[in-house]
């Protein structure tokens, strides 16, 4: 009997001595700081900012050469050769483009630090004087890196922008910053000419692709990056290294809202960022490998490269339409870039993230059955283990179902994934369990913005909980200051609340020939340290980790007085199988909230199919009245899931069958709404909703 008695006692007696370990671990700890009045965090393992890592680097170009020399015969950047582009028709007459790619070429540390350096000295010798900006204006690639470097070399302000840019924010964002040589793609060329009357600086274009259009503007002097690389190595020119303050970066957001801003970084702010995530992520190190396919002109994909590059790690490119082997662009039969890399890291925004759980699921439904029963078994085993009880699936159980069951999941991203970043929104704790879980790695999940160099908080290696993000990063100090009209105050109980203002040395100078709006956001303390207000709404657990609860702008009140925050209720809705995006829209003058919803079309036209529904095509299902009122109750569901409030729940809504990309301009690079671009879009539906 004793035996049977210990059996039960003692896993008991250790999941609850785990747990309290982990819940009595403070992960920030209470700081006296200055400027507004509020409740400040800073990390546990730091009393002051972190500024840089290293004694003797202030800026990144030190950084790089130094990384460099130190792992000079390592394998660093990796890009796929093209073997052939095919052109495929489909059934109703749609053509797509195919890529076969083959495997990963590289280039060593010291072969990329002599393309940088031979970049650097070709931009002088193509006449770019000191103290003119370049543009960086192309997708995330192997020379986009270079170029970036290349400038840093010579202390050249880089000025990034979206590849997704219109045309409209694209020459506003040239205009703006006087910009005199642009480096892009052929793709992006093309969108130049096309506005090329309307840039009033540019004198030189960089083409990455050997091959481009002829008929490029004669005002301009057109040349591609080989040509400029070459040029540089038969005329080779001292580097003109930059200081900490001096601006590296004029990043311009895609901004939700209006004209993009441009956010000044100096070389100290990104520095700042980079040194305090080398402390937080495990065994960083040279045997890792970086899936890279993230706009570089996101902060985020900018600072994890930085990171990479510094540790001796290699990047491997690709992008959102090539990453796996069922992309849209990647030829039937043939390797998506994870599968030809096998990444050990990856940098993923919520949304990607929220897709990776929404396909599994479908196929895994679709497959019902015995399959279906097994997964959601093994699945439950190993949530009960994550979730810290001893009676889960540990030891050998863990690797049966790693086995039977995850593995193929674990290779649609290439099967050694050890550790995932994610950052740009939050992230629901039903996928980070399901990533947990089905990918078999923790996710470091961080907060931050352009304005904060991406720097902010941080969740900890081993830190299991959902729905956070982490305490303060070394180089940051995070303070909740009371926002009465919202009802969040730092006395909160049980935990203080309020808006979310960072401060420390990886905040920005401020938005660039914007004064006004630099003024508003960005407050320098009576100790010199510079604060940004986020206008995001948070709350501090008792162990020193920040919770997003709400943001300012998205906060709207009802007829009746109740205040509802799209984000939020967004958010909970999103868990219906039938959203592929949503866009809940509030009115003041009205006591009821609705949405626009795009559509899952996979799992909408299965259901239909079973239903016995007649259609010709997707956007004539999403009109039926028993499609919509199918997903309504979904939504219902969700939110009730989700103890959202009735008046939350949104009382009609419009069914889409068109997604929602960057490229359509609905939603930002990183997949956020355009909330005021959708509103203007589908102004009629949403009048047609209220009537």
């Amino acid at each position: 009997m004793i035996p049977y008695a210990a059996g039960v006692i003692v896993p008991l007696a250790l999941t609850l001595l785990v747990q309290k370990s982990k819940k009595d671990k403070k992960r920030g700890v209470v700081v006296d700081v200055g400027g507004e009045q509020g409740y400040a965090i800073r990390n546990h393992r730091f009393a002051d900012p972190v500024t840089s890592h290293w004694e003797d680097i202030s800026t990144l170009p030190q950084l790089f050469e130094i990384s460099c020399n130190a792992h000079s015969d390592q394998v660093f950047l990796g890009t796929r050769k093209l073997i052939s582009r095919d052109i495929e028709t489909s059934d109703d007459g749609k053509t797509f483009e195919k890529l076969h790619l083959g495997d990963y070429e590289w280039l060593t540390f010291a072969k990329t630090l002599e393309a940088v350096c031979d970049f650097a000295s070709g931009l002088v010798q193509i006449g770019h004087k000191t103290g003119e900006r370049v543009a960086i204006f192309a997708d995330t690639r192997e020379e986009w890196f270079i170029s970036l470097q290349g400038c840093f070399r010579r202390n050249v302000t880089v000025v990034t922008i979206y590849s997704s840019l219109g045309e409209e924010a694209l020459c506003h964002s040239l205009n703006e910053t006087e910009v005199t040589t642009v480096i892009c793609g052929n793709k992006e060329l093309k969108k130049l000419m096309d506005i090329g009357h309307q840039l009033e600086t540019v004198k030189r274009v960089i083409c990455m692709d050997d091959e481009f259009p002829s008929d490029v503007n004669s005002n301009w002097m057109a040349t591609s990056f080989a040509d400029v690389k070459k040029l540089g190595h038969e005329n080779p020119v001292d580097p003109n290294f930059p200081l900490s303050a001096d601006v590296a970066v004029i990043m311009y957001t895609s901004g939700s809202t209006g004209l993009p801003k441009g956010v000044m970084m100096t070389h100290g702010n990104v520095l700042a960022t980079v040194s305090a995530v080398m402390t937080i992520v495990p065994d960083l190190g040279k045997r890792d490998i970086y899936m890279a396919y993230l706009p570089l002109a996101h902060i985020l994909e900018l600072a994890a490269e930085s990171v990479m590059a510094t540790i001796g790690s290699a990047i491997g490119y690709g992008s959102p339409l090539t990453l796996t082997d069922t992309s849209n662009k990647i030829k039937k039969g043939t390797k998506g870039d994870v599968t030809a890399l096998k990444p050990t890291i990856m940098t993923a925004v919520p949304a990607i993230l929220d897709r990776v759980r929404d396909g599994v699921r479908k196929k895994v439904d679709a497959k019902g059955g015995l399959s279906k029963k097994l997964f959601d078994f093994a699945y439950a085993r190993r949530l009960s283990a994550i979730n810290g009880s001893w009676f889960g699936a540990w030891g050998l159980e863990k690797l049966l179902w790693d086995l039977l069951v995850f593995g193929k999941i674990r290779a649609v991203l290439g099967g050694k994934i050890r550790y995932l970043l994610s950052g740009g929104a939050p992230l629901s704790g039903d996928t980070q369990r399901f990533i947990n879980i089905c990918v078999g790695a923790p996710i470091g999940q961080g907060y931050g913005l352009t304005e904060t160099c991406a720097g902010g908080t941080f969740s900890e290696f081993d830190d299991t909980s959902v729905g956070r993000v982490g305490a303060p990063l070394p180089c940051s100090f995070v303070k909740l200051v009371d926002w009465p009209e919202g009802g969040y105050l730092t006395n909160d109980k049980p935990m203080p609340r309020g808006e979310i203002v960072i401060g420390g040395s990886n905040i920005t100078l401020g938005y660039f020939k914007n004064e006004e709006k630099t003024e508003e956001v960005y407050k320098v303390d009576e100790k010199g340290m510079r604060w940004f207000y986020t206008g995001d709404i948070g709350r501090f657990h008792p162990d020193g980790c920040l919770e997003i609860i709400d943001r300012k702008k998205d906060i709207v009140k009802l007829q009746h007085g109740e205040y509802v925050s799209l984000g939020k209720v967004e958010a909970a809705l999103s868990i219906s199988p039938y959203v592929e995006n949503i866009m809940v829209h509030a009115d003041s003058f009205y006591s009821y909230c609705v949405a626009l919803v795009v559509a899952s079309q996979q799992t909408l036209e299965g259901w239909a199919s079973k239903q016995g529904i007649d259609f010709a095509n997707f956007d004539e299902l999403c009109g039926k009245e028993e499609a919509v009122k199918e997903v309504y109750a979904s939504l219902v569901k969700s939110g009730k899931q989700s103890r959202l409030e009735k008046f939350e729940i949104p009382a009609k809504i419009k069914l889409l069958g068109s997604p929602w990309t960057p490229e359509s301009g609905l939603v930002t690079a990183a997949l956020k709404l355009k909330r005021d671009v959708i509103r203007r879009e589908f102004s009629e539906d949403l009048t047609k909703l209220y009537a």
